[in-house]
């Protein structure tokens, strides 16, 4: 691993750790052992550090979807549904610490639009399978995806069991909704 990498994955801890506020070069260079000057070496200041940051959330963010996509593309589609929550790898408090900064910062806020865009497409075609109806996959999709959207803020932090049963009520719901 590159120290570009180990300086990414750092602040991506941080990130995650603390939110925006938490991705400070001086802490981060001392959690590594690294000197700023490993810093400016691999980037040309804090923005450049933070887009990098936001290009691996956003490029872990569509991998983890485009995975799920391809893991459900054969099972029925109330099956691939259910196990949505586990293979789309959400880590709540990197949502959580991402949407906080989207708030106050307009890259963080594009970023996060891209990835959510991207999440709600994958649900749309997923509900597709299952209602035919474009204007109602669209709604029945929102369902899970603010779903998703509010489990990364839900305080206190819910666990994967509970997304689990939580998405697995939803897909009972399925019959309904057809």
């Amino acid at each position: 691993m590159t120290a570009r990498d180990r300086w990414i994955d750092e602040g991506m801890t941080a990130l995650r750790e603390g939110g925006a506020a938490n991705v400070r070069v001086d802490r981060i260079a001392a959690s590594l052992g690294l000197t700023k000057g490993s810093f400016h070496h691999h980037f040309r200041g804090v923005n450049d550090f933070h887009r990098a940051l936001l290009r691996r959330y956003e490029l872990d963010s569509k991998d983890a979807i485009e995975g799920a996509a391809r893991a459900g593309a054969d099972l029925p589609a109330e099956q691939a549904l259910t196990a949505l929550p586990t293979r789309a790898a959400l880590d709540p408090r990197l949502e959580a610490a991402i949407r906080g900064w989207a708030l106050e910062n307009e890259e963080a806020g594009s970023t996060q639009a891209r990835v959510d865009s991207a999440r709600l497409d994958a649900l749309v075609d997923l509900w597709q399978r299952i209602l035919p109806d474009p204007a109602r996959a669209r709604t029945a999709a929102l369902v899970p995806h603010l779903l998703t959207i509010g489990a990364s803020v839900a305080k206190p932090t819910l666990t994967q069991a509970e997304l689990d049963d939580v998405f697995a009520l939803l897909v009972s719901l399925v019959p309904a909704v057809r």
